[in-house]
């Protein structure tokens, strides 16, 4: 396995909020949250960008997504509505090189694309 913060907080060598685990992720509050509800989930397969998702990987993809939307109905907002979002590489604002899911809720986030 790697040695990014993610893969760190996966073996327990630095602390994180924790809200969920199970033998295939691990979701945890993000410690800079750009949203009221901000929850990382990371899958324990190292994958750096996803770019490198293999079709053979697909499930791991579906799994951050269904644990999110699982996550956003079991504390209550997923009636008012959430955002999930992938970053991939420095252009796309990926800091962390280990493939992950943002979380993002608890207040309206604004549309995509609206002109300037």
């Amino acid at each position: 396995m790697s040695d990014t913060i993610f893969h760190k907080i996966i073996r327990r060598e630095i602390p994180a909020d924790v809200v969920y685990e199970d033998e295939h992720l691990i979701a945890f509050r993000d410690i800079a949250p750009q949203a009221p509800v901000h929850v990382l989930f990371v899958p324990k397969t190292d994958i750096a960008t996803l770019n490198d998702v293999q079709p053979s990987q697909a499930d791991v993809i579906g799994r951050l997504h269904i644990a999110a939307a699982d996550y956003a109905k079991d504390q209550g907002f997923a009636e008012d509505g959430y955002r999930v979002v992938m970053n991939c590489n420095g252009y796309g604002g990926q800091t962390v090189f280990q493939v992950h899911l943002h979380l993002l809720a608890g207040a309206p986030l604004g549309r995509f694309g609206t002109p300037k």
